[in-house]
């Protein structure tokens, strides 16, 4: 196997196949199922439940970063847009897209944190596809995915059941994601030990599972957390109250936001949790949340409010502010 990729390795012939044989398999290893066939059985799909399917793409730069890379932040991601809507994950297809010229041994690296978040999830990748496009085209490798799970029928999770005076949590502090991949940019002259948050959430959805008040959950990616409570709003009708010293961020992400001008409302999370819950529900579901993080920095961070027609934030000086909708994109490629 040579050291770079060339155009030859996506032409479906001997080095397509080489590439395939002695770099993906042996990296994939347990996670990958046969890889000799054009499409795959899944076999392990339950009658009774219902079976759920997402997509996803990423072109994170740079491609490695402090908490993760994107081979692991591909299957994070996807299978917590799965984990969110009560699903377990099961499957996983992965597309690469990878540049002339990139490096095998950083590939190779790609695909153990991938195998690794993987075999973490219980999740088998089933069929897949590799593409080679010209040197300068790609940024590298991207990724593209798509994620299949099943979820219980008396699961029921949506917009429309949240109800006026619900509570919103949030699973831990907001912002790693975003601060950490800025920083692995290097682009400001800053550096910092801002580690990802990028990790599975099915721990912190699963255990909210049995509450009879859970309504909906969503994971705060692009946008963050400000753009998750906004499309609460615009889609339930109600209006959202938030208290600003409720809503954990770390220190020296509130450092690096202030020094340059981010807000972390806006910054990317990819391990974190939205939910909003029943307002008699919201103790036992913080308690479950708590039970599940380190870091015990789950927290309920404000209420659905029926009277009001925006989200706002109650500030620490006693003042309000609204959440408006994210414009432009503060870091674009953070995921």
């Amino acid at each position: 196997m040579t050291e770079y990729i060339s155009l030859a390795h996506g032409n479906g012939g001997r080095l397509m196949r080489e590439l395939i044989e002695s770099v993906i398999a042996p990296e994939l290893g347990d996670v990958l199922l046969d890889i000799q066939n054009d499409a795959a059985t899944l076999d392990d799909i339950p009658e009774d439940q219902q079976l759920m399917i997402t997509t996803d793409g990423f072109t994170v730069k740079p491609l490695e970063f402090p908490g993760g890379n994107i081979g692991s932040l591909a299957v994070h991601g996807t299978i917590n847009d799965l984990a969110v809507s009560g699903a377990r994950p099961l499957y996983l297809s992965l597309n690469m897209f990878i540049e002339e010229g990139f490096e095998v041994e950083t590939l190779r690296r790609i695909l153990k944190s991938l195998r690794s978040a993987a075999l973490d999830a219980n999740v088998k990748i089933a069929c897949g596809d590799t593409k080679v496009v010209p040197r300068g085209e790609g940024s590298g490798v991207y990724f593209a995915t798509t994620g299949v799970g099943v979820r219980s029928q008396t699961l029921q999770l949506g917009f429309e059941h949240i109800q006026d005076g619900d509570a919103i949590l949030v699973s831990g502090p907001v912002g790693d994601h975003g601060i950490a991949v800025m920083l692995a940019r290097e682009q400001f002259g800053l550096r910092g030990d801002v580690r990802s948050d990028a990790a599975s959430v099915l721990p912190f959805t699963q255990s909210l599972e049995s509450l009879s008040g859970l309504r909906f959950m969503r994971d705060p990616t692009r946008g963050g957390l400000a753009t998750v409570l906004n499309e609460i709003m615009q889609i339930s009708g109600y209006g959202i109250e938030v208290y600003a010293e409720k809503i954990p961020v770390r220190d020296p992400v509130k450092a690096v936001c202030e020094m340059l001008g981010y807000d972390p409302m806006y910054l990317a999370c990819e391990g974190r949790v939205v939910a909003v819950v029943a307002a008699d529900q919201a103790e036992t579901a913080l308690a479950k949340w708590q039970d599940r993080s380190k870091s015990k920095q789950a927290s309920i961070i404000g209420h659905i409010k029926g009277s009001l027609q925006h989200v706002v934030l109650q500030t620490e000086l006693g003042g309000q502010r609204i959440l408006e909708e994210l414009e432009d994109d503060p870091l674009p490629r953070i995921c």
